[in-house]
Order: C-alpha cells, then structure tokens, then sequence
C-alpha cells in the first residue's frame, strides 16, 4: 500500500531527545500507512542506537547513515528515498501531536503544500501558547508567500517544518535544500512558495519546537552571519528574472536579510570586522532590493561605511524612545 506520509527526520547528536521525537511518532492516532525516514548525520554520541532501538517499534522505519554533512544533506537524503505521496520534515529535537497526522490526513485534497501551525517548547519545561492560526483555502503559493511572509510570528514563516509537502511536487520542480549553509529554510521557502500553484492552511498546533542550549541555532557563529547573505544573493538571483508574480513583499524580506548582518547581535558576532561579509554582497542585488526611501538610505550607509548604518539605528532608535514618552 502507498504510503500517505513520509516523515523524514535528520538526526545528529540527539540523544537526550530522540526518544521524545520517536515516540511523537509512534503515538500517532492516524491508522493509515506512513514511513519513517531517519537520516543518522554522522552522529558521534548513542543516536543510531537508540534508532536502531525504534525500529523494532515504529513500522516501517527506515534508517540511513552518511557521514555529516549538515541538515540540509541530511533533508535531502531522506527526500531522495521517500515514497509516500507527502513528505513531513521533523527535526529529531522535537516532536508532534499524537493528531498531528489524522488532521492532516483529513485535509489533505491534492495540494503542493498544506501550512499548519506549531509552538515553541524550552529546557525548562515551559511552552509558549501558538501563534494566531492561519487558515487559507485553495490560494496560491505565492499568495500565501505575500499575506504571510511580513507576519510578526515566535515561529517564523520561512520554517519548513511547519508544511508537508507533496513529494513529486518537491522533485518536479528540484526543490532540495542549499547544501553547506545555515538558513537553508530561508531559500527553500519562497521558492518552494512561487512553484506551488494550489496550497492551503490550517489552524491546528501539531508542531512542537524545542529551543535547547546549545543547539546551531542558539550558538551563532559567523558563518551564520555570512549565510544570511549567501542566502539573501540567492534570492535575489533566483527571483530577478522572475516577473510573473509581485515581488514587493520579497524584495523588503531579502533587503532585511542584508541589513540583519550589519545589526546586532548578529555585528557584535564579526567583532565589528565587515569586511568579510561586505565582499560577499552582490551589490547590484542589494541596490535592487532596496526599493523603499528607509532601505535605500540604508543600503548607501552600509556600502560607504557599516558603522554610519549603526550610528543610524541608534539614532533613529532613540528618537522613536523619545517620542514614545511625549506620548
């Protein structure tokens, strides 16, 4: 029997929380088939045992080791294999609710993509409450792409773990994660949003999203800083030649994505040393994308001089502090 589901989850170096993932998801109320993809990353601590221990447990799961090559690759990997009609990325930090594949299920109606809603849970044991649900109907990727791309959300837009996925609708359009960055979500996003033709969303909370001490995410280092870039250059040469969408909303996201290098916290990670990251801009994009009068003064200060982009902030920081107490 065709598999509804693939569920292909990453793993590396996890082992304090892979059983809480693996039992989300044998747990599942959903009766239908569904395959269990785990991608062993080149885990250096007792992670591939206790995968090998899930799979006298969890039918049909399936587990591929390869030495580490990042979350991306590892994404990819389990793509490749997949062979349910849609494809569920779960980090192996986190975890589902136990209807999170039933309500999926009785969703689903031939969509690229179908959004839902999740929330964050911390070490302490403490869980924010979910973001204000989104629900859609039958829109394009792109329309999704514009109502909620500028959306002020604790989890963020551009996260894939918060869609599943048609699976021949990722491989007719060779949508793979960018290999060797971080922020590979921040690409895969808006271009996953301009191919899908027929998406939908729902207001159910069925992803819960562990924010942990020491995880890539918490630590950033500068090669975080400089991939926001990386990622930013890509849009843009992805999108310039696409004009059979509005490109508004886009643009202001990737000219954020340039200026989100120059600020902190992510400055004080360069030790105030831009140069690096200055040279990996493509100057021409940056320009482009900067179409509002705020942007654009922005964009001149950081290429004459990152430090006038900073003092500019604090000012205009400042004066919106001012203002704030007349009022």
């Amino acid at each position: 029997m065709q598999a509804l589901f693939s569920i292909i989850i990453p793993v590396y170096n996890v082992e304090k929380y892979l059983r809480d993932c693996l039992n989300s998801v044998l747990n599942q109320t959903y009766q239908g088939s569904y395959e269990v993809i785990c991608v062993n990353d080149g885990s250096t601590d007792e992670s591939l045992e206790i995968l090998e221990e899930y799979k006298g447990k969890i039918k049909n799961l399936f587990i591929i080791s390869q030495v580490n090559k990042g979350l991306s690759e590892a994404r990819n990997a389990g793509l490749r294999v997949a062979k349910g009609d849609y494809v569920f990325f779960l980090d192996g930090d986190d975890w589902i609710e136990p209807n999170a594949l039933n309500v999926l299920a009785e969703n689903i109606d031939g969509e690229d993509f179908i959004g839902f809603n999740g929330r964050r849970y911390f070490d302490d044991g403490t869980q924010e409450e979910p973001d204000k649900g989104i629900i859609e109907n039958n829109i394009s990727g792109w329309e999704y792409h514009d109502k909620y791309a500028l959306i002020n959300r604790k989890f963020h837009f551009v996260c894939a773990v918060i869609r599943i996925y048609r699976r021949e609708f990722l491989l007719d359009n060779n949508l793979f994660f960018e290999p060797g960055i971080y922020h590979e979500d921040e690409f895969f996003t808006p271009v996953a949003c301009y191919y899908a033709k027929r998406v939908s969303s729902l207001l159910d909370s069925l992803y819960m999203y562990r924010i942990r001490e020491g995880s890539i995410t918490q630590k950033p280092s500068k090669k975080h800083v400089s991939d926001m870039v990386v990622v930013a250059n890509k849009l843009s040469d992805f999108f310039i030649s696409k004009n059979d969408i509005d490109k508004l909303v886009l643009y202001r996201t990737i000219a954020g994505k340039y200026f989100s290098a120059f600020m902190p916290p992510k400055s004080d990670i360069l030790e105030n040393d831009f140069s690096d990251v200055k040279r990996m801009i493509n100057w021409d994009s940056f320009k482009m994308v900067s179409i509002y009068p705020r942007h654009k003064r922005i964009y001149k200060l950081i290429k004459l001089n990152p430090f006038l982009f900073q003092l500019y902030i604090k000012i205009e920081n400042l004066t919106k502090k001012y203002i704030r107490k007349l009022l």
